[in-house]
């Protein structure tokens, strides 16, 4: 069952306006994904909100692109995407994936353990945060 470990987890920021489409998004999606919509669900419940004009420049958000170090050797870069945008192939990682939800939040420095489909327990660590300009 693809979990986000309990120890340790960092601080994470989200726009309300995020949380709440998120919050849709993931409510929607329990019957389909139960697991991954559970971790998402509890990432939201526990991340500090904030105004959408008040998120930092660099905390992970739907469209972000982060560098990030998995199990402290892989580098990779991740864009974070709605379900429908996802590409593997191309870095870009569902929000209703297990390394999806583990990302959201994050800023650079940051570290998140998580627990993929195989139920392998991994540790990222956040490099780099770069946020395109939000209409």
């Amino acid at each position: 069952m693809p979990d986000v470990l309990s120890d340790a987890l960092p601080r994470i920021v989200i726009s309300l306006v995020e949380e709440q489409c998120l919050t849709a998004m993931a409510t929607g999606a329990s019957e389909r994904i139960p697991e991954v919509a559970a971790v998402l669900l509890r990432e939201l419940e526990r991340a500090d909100l904030v105004p959408d004009n008040e998120m930092p420049s660099d905390v992970i958000r739907l469209d972000s692109v982060a560098e990030v170090e998995l199990d402290d050797a892989k580098q990779l870069k991740l864009q974070l995407v709605l379900p429908a945008e996802a590409d593997i192939s191309a870095g870009k990682v569902s929000i209703l994936t297990p390394i999806g939800a583990a990302l959201l939040g994050l800023s650079p420095g940051q570290e998140m353990q998580w627990s993929g489909n195989d139920g392998r327990h991994h540790r990222l660590t956040v490099r780099t945060v770069s946020n395109s300009t939000r209409a």
